[in-house]
């Protein structure tokens, strides 16, 4: 018998619980975290140990940063289901911990989380090697494509700038002679004068030089910071300025230099003692400190078909044997068109690592760290063809590289890009209203949330009603505006990838009070009962919001049901309802004797003409079915 009993009681409880729960879901999914959470741990402390009910007191705090609380929550679930629980939750947990530095904590779970999910890329690394020391956020970086004007229908690539000149190599210079590796007209480098934004270009032409631009190829510009020294790359010629091909009948490229004398580049052009007739060697590059020249070859002894090299430059104009940069940077495959900034960072393309497809462009710290690794740059500067030639300004993080991608405004085989790195921002802006009046309202709260449901930023309104929010380009935001006596409202909004836009979002409250009544949706009653139901408890929470914000207030309750039914009937149904509204209400701890009386009046007050024998619609007796909340005293 008592083992019948407990069960009966924990049956009663699991009912309750489950209602409960379904309430707090609802909320939940409206973010309102705080409601929820307590409505959560009411049913915890009912004897709910749900899986649901704890991870989802977890992410009601998780969402809201509190860290500390959504520790104690999901290692709860985490211990109470250590083989039913969701990985993703113990992700949650590993960065609730981190939040705490509870770093040891955090790696032992990182490893259970490795073995759950061994191929998440959250744990994709060496975990006996893990650091918090230098962790920083890294903001997303919009980067703002531009397939330039100095482009042509011909191959345009590789970019230099110098004292304003932006230096390019095409095969626009239609002479008649034709390579026949892309039967287009051999390379000519080119110079034009370039805007300070890097846009816009003007007398765009061959490079002021005799000796520089022959009848065969040239390319690949590095130049000194003083403007005096330009190195590039040109076809093995002879003197009779004809192609030289080695004894397989190859021509290989070779490395030039030329100074600057008078206003041209006019002066002696050599050649550099480490070129060879039987490889090739090309695509030159200066270090940062200009002491080393970067460059790419095909020479015996290298790991792949092209390799990046460095020779050391001397104080006495000769030059160190050439270094293989090693298995850090080079490949069984290609590595080409090496660019260092003014940080060293060494950027070149390949086609030897993880891609998108043939070449894409690499970063790499190997220069200040011999064992660091490349990095791919990732879309758009990548793309599924061939992807190189990368330039950077560091005064202002603009810059250049050329693909032959498809590209929608794509005018010749391979075309120049600039790019400008910066952050995506647009701003979102609203008013704030009342939704009977229109009048803008001040002091509400308006809060941001991401697709997650965590909240990212919260504002008040001022005396116009009106808040503002910060927002990042191509991300998912809801809404959601609250105030003191009115129903919330909850927007959506998607933001675009154009920096800078401004969205209108208003939000519109409804008052809950209304001269002496508290005024909420109508509550259902399924047909011929008196329960409260889930819907219907969603509701009254806001007439427990408006009373617990009131201390004071004192309400009575009418409840009114439709002809349908005996008259006698609905009145004592009427009762019954409004008995149980205002039990529910007392539930949830407001003092009963706040609840002057709770009444049923039947089918004695209808609103319409549907009395007893009339044919009406569904909706027609659906108004008659209504609750009033009648406020009896308050003092403000």
């Amino acid at each position: 018998m008592k083992t019948k009993i407990t069960l009966i009681i924990l049956l009663f409880t699991t009912v309750l619980t489950f209602g409960q729960n379904k309430l707090a879901d609802k909320f939940f999914e409206r973010f309102a975290y705080l409601k929820a959470s307590e409505l959560y741990e009411e049913s915890f402390n009912k004897g709910d140990e749900s899986l649901h009910v704890l991870t989802r007191l977890g992410d009601c705090y998780y969402n809201n940063s509190n860290t500390e609380k959504a520790s104690f929550w999901y290692q709860k679930a985490l211990e109470k289901y250590p083989d039913d629980i969701s990985p993703e939750y113990m992700y949650k947990y590993i960065q609730s911990q981190r939040s705490l530095a509870n770093y040891t904590e955090a790696n032992a779970w990182l490893r259970k989380f490795n073995e759950a999910r061994n191929d998440d890329s959250r744990a994709d690394y060496n975990l006996d090697d893990i650091s918090y020391d230098n962790l920083n956020e890294v903001s997303d970086v919009y980067i703002n494509l531009t397939n330039l004007d100095v482009n042509s229908s011909y191959s345009d690539f590789g970019s230099f700038i110098q004292n304003g000149i932006f230096y390019f190599a095409s095969s626009r210079n239609d002479n008649g002679k034709i390579y026949s590796w892309n039967e287009q007209p051999y390379l000519d480098i080119y110079q034009a004068n370039v805007s300070d934004d890097g846009l816009e270009f003007s007398n765009i032409d061959f490079i002021k030089s005799e000796n520089i631009n022959s009848d065969f190829h040239e390319s690949s510009v590095a130049i000194t910071k003083d403007g005096t020294t330009m190195y590039f790359t040109r076809d093995n010629l002879r003197k009779s300025n004809r192609l030289d091909y080695d004894k397989e009948g190859t021509s290989h490229l070779k490395i030039y230099k030329a100074l600057y004398n008078n206003g041209s580049w006019n002066a002696l052009v050599t050649e550099l003692p480490f070129n060879d007739d039987h490889f090739s060697t090309g695509h030159p590059a200066l270090s940062a400190d200009e002491k080393q020249l970067y460059f790419v070859s095909d020479r015996p002894g290298g790991l792949g078909q092209t390799d990046l090299y460095v020779v050391d430059i001397l104080e006495n104009g000769q030059y160190s044997e050439p270094r293989n940069l090693g298995n850090k940077v080079n490949t069984e495959g290609r590595e080409m068109f090496p660019f260092v900034s003014a940080d060293n960072t060494l950027y070149f393309s390949s086609d030897g690592y993880l891609n998108l497809g043939l070449l894409d462009i690499f970063k790499s710290n190997v220069l200040n760290d011999e064992n660091a690794e490349p990095e791919n740059m990732k879309a758009p500067f990548n793309s599924g063809f061939d992807d190189f030639g990368f330039y950077i300004n560091p005064d202002n993080e603009k810059g250049y590289f050329t693909s032959n991608r498809p590209h929608e405004n794509a005018k010749g085989n391979d075309d120049i890009y600039s790019f400008a790195s910066f952050q995506c921002k647009q701003m979102v802006k609203g008013v704030v209203r009342d939704t009977d009046t229109d009048t803008p309202l001040s002091e509400a709260t308006v809060q941001l949330f991401d697709p997650s449901g965590k909240e990212i930023a919260s504002a008040t309104t001022n005396e116009q009603g009106e808040y503002a929010f910060e927002v990042d380009c191509n991300k998912e935001y809801s809404i959601r505006g609250t105030k003191m006596d009115y129903k919330d409202d909850l927007k959506e909004l998607t933001t675009t990838g154009e920096n800078a836009k401004e969205h209108q979002v208003d939000l519109f409250l409804t008052p809950l009070i209304l001269d002496n009544q508290i005024v909420i949706n109508p509550i259902f009653f399924d047909f011929d009962k008196w329960n409260i139901r889930t819907d219907a408890k969603y509701e009254l929470e806001n007439i427990v919001d408006v009373m617990r914000q009131h201390p004071s207030m004192v309400i009575k309750i009418e409840s009114h049901t439709d002809s349908r039914g005996s008259d006698r009937y609905n009145m004592k149904l009427s009762d019954r309802r409004a008995k149980s509204t205002r039990n529910y209400i007392i539930s949830r701890g407001i003092a009963k004797q706040r609840i002057e009386s709770a009444l049923g009046f039947g089918e004695t007050q209808l609103l319409n003409k549907c009395s007893n024998g009339v044919k009406c619609t569904e909706e027609e007796h659906q108004l008659n079915r209504r609750s009033y909340f009648y406020i009896v005293s308050v003092k403000y």
